[in-house]
């Protein structure tokens, strides 16, 4: 029996419209499963559902932002109701753009916070009555601003850390019920809207690029492939991890990304 097969199980993917995300649901597309999505943008939606039942997914998805948890709740009932109990919950959805703490308005620093952490507790909070226990297999997207203080992003810094915290806390929490949960740390990341907004120019990328020791921008497939390892049989004793797929980039910390990140904003971080 292929171990990292999932025909016939349930799998939500929250921001699974676009990007990285997207990228997730089609490698479990991809592998049998029967795939629901969530995002804010119902044409994404119906796009991307037509894109994994292209793929022989039996998908569905509604149009529901993470920082409304009716809104998500509603639309993780409906994936409920469609295939039956959900066996692997990615919480993916993210905001981001390069700011200093003295040019950032509170209600710039409040939106990012909104949509990565609260969005994510959203997300594991509404899925819980509906996920298979035991057996559930939970996912968040982290990112290496959780690990290492960056320049221009102390909204991501915080909020990312604290998505990797609510990952620990709820592993403790909901271990007894046969529930798994990780984070998971994508590097920089081609072909995304992340890289496109915090890496616009050359010189900029260039600098992404040096600080991965394998000196290379990653695939969505990278990030994709450790998930479903996650998801999988062969991770049952995982739990409570936070794992890089990175290419080293959070082994190496911010190396100068800070100055890089100033520079697409046109100003210096502040002393």
């Amino acid at each position: 029996m292929d171990p990292l097969s999932f025909s016939g199980r349930t799998v939500f993917v929250a921001g699974g419209t676009s990007g990285i995300n997207l990228g997730i649901a089609k490698a479990f597309a991809r592998s049998g499963a029967n795939v629901a999505v969530a995002s804010r943008s119902a044409e994404r939606v119906a796009s991307a559902i037509t894109a994994l039942q292209a793929l022989g997914s039996a998908a569905t998805g509604c149009a529901a932002d993470v920082r409304d948890p009716a809104a998500i709740a509603a639309a993780l009932e409906a994936a409920h109701a469609a295939f039956g109990q959900i066996d692997v919950l990615v919480s993916g959805a993210a905001g981001n753009f390069p700011a200093a703490a003295l040019g950032m308005s509170p209600n710039g620093f409040k939106a990012v916070i909104d949509i990565d952490l609260l969005g994510t507790f959203n997300v594991l909070r509404g899925a819980y009555q509906y996920l298979r226990k035991p057996g559930a297999s939970i996912i968040n997207i982290s990112a290496p601003q959780a690990v290492h203080a960056t320049a221009m992003q102390a909204h991501v810094c915080a909020a990312k850390a604290g998505v990797d915290m609510l990952t620990r806390v709820l592993c403790l929490e909901w271990g007894g019920d046969g529930i798994r949960i990780n984070s998971v740390i994508p590097g920089p990341i081609e072909g995304t809207e992340g890289i496109a907004r915090l890496a616009p120019t050359e010189e900029i990328k260039a600098a992404w690029r040096k600080s991965v020791p394998l000196g290379r921008f990653g695939t969505q497939e990278d990030v994709a492939n450790l998930v479903l390892f996650l998801a999988s049989p062969l991770a049952s004793y995982i739990t409570g991890a936070v794992i890089p797929v990175d290419g080293g980039r959070t082994a190496n910390g911010a190396a100068g990304l800070g100055e890089a990140l100033a520079s697409a904003v046109g100003r210096r971080p502040q002393p």
